[in-house]
């Protein structure tokens, strides 16, 4: 690290180079530059952000995806862009209106953390990772409303109502694991 004359160290360099251009040149995303590079929502993508142990579970059932990136003790689902808009109704529509589930959507004006690019050297530790990386055009395969320009079935991309119902269902169930595993401890007699 290099010190300034007064023995500071000289402030960070932002991340502007190969992350941030990665996003731009190959996919076409809006990104932030900085220390670290931020990804735009809400034009090419939105997305569902739930507890990890949740979306670990989530990754396990057979409801399509599409690109899920790790960032410290959440999991980020990329769906199409409008679909944070849909979230509480949706949740609503499926009965888990009300519920507390720690799953939150990011639309319009948000931004998440630039995981590493696939096929880059890993970040520092706890820096966000691709569990599945985006692929240049991408945006056509997110999960969707049916007839909100994706649709839904095979040949045009999976169905974000399918998404937040299993999202919701692995989020209430990794809270109640959670607070029965904090209930298990043993009592202590005097």
């Amino acid at each position: 690290m290099a010190l300034t004359t007064a023995g500071v160290p000289s402030p960070r360099v932002p991340v502007e180079g190969p992350d941030a251009s990665w996003y731009e040149r190959v996919l076409g995303w809006s990104v932030v530059a900085g220390s670290p590079a931020r990804l735009v929502t809400g034009s090419r993508f939105d997305v569902l952000e739930l507890p990890s142990d949740a979306g670990a579970e989530l990754l396990r059932r057979p409801v399509a995806t599409g690109p899920v990136a790790l960032a410290g003790r959440r999991m980020r689902f990329l769906v199409a862009a409008g679909g944070a808009e849909e979230l509480e109704g949706l949740l609503d529509w499926l009965e888990w209106g009300g519920v507390a589930l720690d799953l939150t959507a990011l639309g319009e004006g948000g931004r998440i953390t630039a995981p590493v690019p696939p096929g880059q050297p890993p970040g520092p530790r706890g820096a966000a990772v691709w569990l599945r990386p985006p692929e240049q055009g991408c945006e056509a395969l997110l999960p969707a409303l049916p007839g909100h320009g994706q649709g839904a079935g095979p040949a045009r991309g999976p169905d974000l109502v399918r998404l937040v119902a299993a999202a919701a269902t692995e989020c209430h169930r990794a809270r109640l694991r959670r607070r029965t595993s904090r209930s298990r401890q043993p009592l202590v007699f005097s």
